[in-house]
């Protein structure tokens, strides 16, 4: 279950401080995100901003609910109220890293550095000046402040920045007169509030549109969890001041921007592991493709966003600063189409692995979650994907038994949002194949998610992979380097090589009958495999029929179906 906020003592700053104030933080941002979303005008009125704090704050909060797990030994589903033995500065540098890998959009990272400010303060000793929670909470959220300007590349005020600078310096004033932790942070959120208000006369976009700068109500919003952490009192409700544009005549829409002026078209994130002297670098090939530039982190690992015109360019330039990955490209005029379009009757969203699986459901009419080896979606990347598939009805297809819990709260999130969402907990990407085969748009939802679900209990799946070192299987030991045939999620074969393995597994698998074999081949195996299997199975079983699919980059050796 969550984590339930219990706020502390007020001049108590600790892990389980900071714990809280993540929940909270969090629950604040998901009350506020569809207001924060509606007023996002700056840099880019693409209508995210709320959504891509949230996902932040979403990231960030697992990776210290799972720091506290590890400290317990408990999972992190199991993690309750209960003081953990992690210590603050494990506690902060979890919570920071968590936004980091999970940053999205221009106001996430910018989070994410927030964050780190914060972390880089409260998880290192404390000096001779900065005494006491309250003087020591004060000093974090300047750090935080002035590491946030720094990571972007041409600071703006009116915007996030200006809020936090404004809670640094009241929290500073407050830790001047002795105040408490709690006090600081009461005064801090004052501060950000009464600079929010101000940020439209600042910024003439948010003047024209008649609205407060959309990051900075959300830092507002994270600070009054600050607060509330250690004062056990809950900020009042905050109104999204200056929502409602004044009289006069209406500001364009801010869907037209970068249709008919000279903006760039895509934004581009991607985390990066380079040296600080390569990102230096970086900095500035990217400064010069583009604009809104902001590069957070350190330590050998990065958060990157910028917006250009070539995206391209803007990879190829991570990839020879270091190594890039978890690349998200967004085409800022195909985001706005859809918030603009009709919301279709029903839509499908597929977990898969592989890029060449990725475009056959793309082609299928699918919204794809794009799983990497080693990865696990978190629920607000599946909660992302419903939204993407702009739907009054969405079928999610799980992708994994690893998934269970992530789809289902996605799901529940989804629907307090008004989407009916149904889960098909498929456990391989040949089940969700068969899935999206009998998926019909226009029958009726229940019915839909019925036949679904049947065709994809009804398919057996087999995967091959390569035992990385010796282990006991539920078919024997194996060796590292042996070639080892799973059949429903449970070894069934050890060979020694992928086409005598795979024949064996398809053996077990059409033994108790079948009528047609899916194969999916990875990156690396040759066609001359798939020619070999599908021989292999006409040769013994003449009424079973063969597809053959390449799954692409990050898919297994080989995948295989039987229906």
């Amino acid at each position: 279950m969550p984590h339930e906020a219990q706020p502390q003592p007020a001049d108590e700053l600790d892990a389980e401080a900071v714990r809280t104030w993540s929940s909270l933080a969090l629950a604040a941002l998901g009350r506020a995100r569809e207001d924060i979303d509606a007023i996002n005008v700056y840099p880019v009125a693409d209508a995210d901003t709320g959504t891509n704090l949230y996902l932040t704050a979403e990231s960030a909060d697992r990776a210290l609910t799972e720091a506290f797990a590890n400290a317990t030994g408990a999972t992190p589903a199991d993690v309750t109220g209960a003081t953990a033995p992690t210590s603050l500065s494990e506690a902060v540098r979890a919570w920071a890293h968590g936004a980091l890998v999970g940053a999205r959009g221009n106001s996430g990272t910018i989070l994410a550095q927030l964050l780190r400010g914060v972390a880089d303060v409260l998880g290192a000793e404390p000096d001779e000046q900065h005494t006491g929670p309250g003087g020591l909470l004060a000093h974090a959220l300047t750090r935080a402040a002035q590491e946030a300007y720094a990571a972007v590349a041409h600071p703006v005020e009116g915007t996030m920045l200006t809020v936090a600078g404004a809670a640094a310096r009241a929290g500073e004033a407050a830790s001047a007169a002795a105040g408490t932790a709690a006090e600081v942070a009461r005064a801090a959120y004052d501060g950000a509030r009464a600079a929010l208000a101000e940020t439209p006369g600042q910024l003439a976009v948010l003047d024209r549109a008649g609205v407060v700068d959309a990051g900075g109500c959300g830092l507002v919003a994270v600070l009054g969890a600050l607060w509330q952490a250690l004062s056990g009192q809950e900020p009042a409700p905050e109104p999204v001041e200056g929502r409602t544009p004044p009289p006069g005549p209406r500001p364009a829409d801010p869907c037209d921007r970068h249709e008919d002026d000279n903006g760039p078209a895509y934004e581009v994130l991607y985390l990066l592991e380079a040296s600080e002297a390569a990102v230096a670098e970086l900095r500035a090939r990217l400064d010069a493709l583009g604009d809104s530039l902001v590069v957070v982190g350190g330590d050998g690992l990065w958060n990157v966003h910028v917006h250009v015109d070539d995206p391209g360019a803007a990879v190829e330039a991570g990839v020879v600063a270091g190594r890039p990955y978890r690349i998200r490209i967004t085409h800022f005029g195909d985001e706005r189409r859809r918030g603009r379009a009709e919301r279709a009757q029903r839509g499908v969203v597929a977990v898969v692995r592989g890029e060449g699986l990725a475009s056959l459901c793309d082609e299928a009419g699918a919204t794809t979650v794009l799983v990497r080896p080693g990865e696990v979606p978190a629920a607000a990347e599946l909660l992302d994907a419903v939204r993407r598939a702009h739907a009054r009805e969405v079928v999610l297809l799980q992708g994994g038994a690893e998934l269970r819990a992530a789809a289902a709260t996605a799901a529940e999130q989804a629907r307090a949002e008004g989407v009916r969402v149904a889960v098909v907990p498929t456990r391989s990407a040949v089940q969700g194949l068969a899935a999206l085969a009998v998926h019909d748009p226009d029958g009726s939802f229940d019915e839909d998610v019925v036949a679904m679900t049947a065709a994809a209990g009804a398919t057996r799946y087999g995967e091959l992979a390569v035992a990385e070192r010796q282990s006991f299987t539920s078919a024997g030991i194996c060796q590292a380097g042996d070639v080892l045939g799973l059949i429903d999620g449970d070894v069934a074969v050890i060979g020694a090589d992928l086409a005598g393995t795979a024949e064996a597994v398809l053996d077990r698998m059409l033994g108790s009958g079948g009528e047609l074999v899916t194969l999916v081949l990875g990156p690396e195996v040759p066609e001359a495999v798939a020619e070999g299997l599908q021989a292999y199975v006409q040769s013994g079983h003449l009424a079973v029929d063969t597809v053959t699919y390449r799954g692409g980059r990050y898919s297994a050796p080989l995948l295989i179906g039987v229906e």
